[in-house]
């Protein structure tokens, strides 16, 4: 396949043209690439997420999330879920390294009871 400056192609043409250079030594688009096509299904993504926006009513978010919460206080562990990242938002990396810091001292203090073993650190690292 031959790319025309125009960024037109040509399949197995026996005419020279120039070929245009689209990325660089590194692999990177160069200034001026002519790109893709885009996403073909873009306009009509776009057209089914106006038709769902103008279909749903601020009533029928708050009787899902209701449905939801319900669900949730029953013990649905995917509905409290989803309630809980669309409230708090997803667990970030500083969030977890806090619930790791609190689990490490639970077990330390387990370890000191005797009610595991001291050696808790250890267990489980590919030994």
């Amino acid at each position: 396949m031959t790319r025309k400056p125009d960024g037109s192609t040509e399949h197995g043409s026996t005419e020279q043209s120039a070929e245009v250079v689209v990325r660089d030594a590194q692999g990177r688009f160069v200034k001026g690439n002519p790109g893709g096509g885009g996403y073909p299904y873009a306009r009509a993504v776009g057209r089914l997420r106006q038709a769902l926006i103008e279909s749903v009513t601020e009533e029928d978010i708050q009787a899902i999330v209701r449905s939801l919460v319900a669900a949730a206080l029953q013990g649905d562990v995917a509905a409290a879920r989803e309630v809980l990242q669309r409230c708090l938002g997803p667990a970030v990396a500083a969030d977890l390294l806090e619930r790791l810091e609190r689990i490490e001292a639970v077990a330390e203090q387990l370890a000191r009871d005797g009610r595991i073993s001291d050696n808790w650190r250890s267990q489980g690292k590919g030994a």
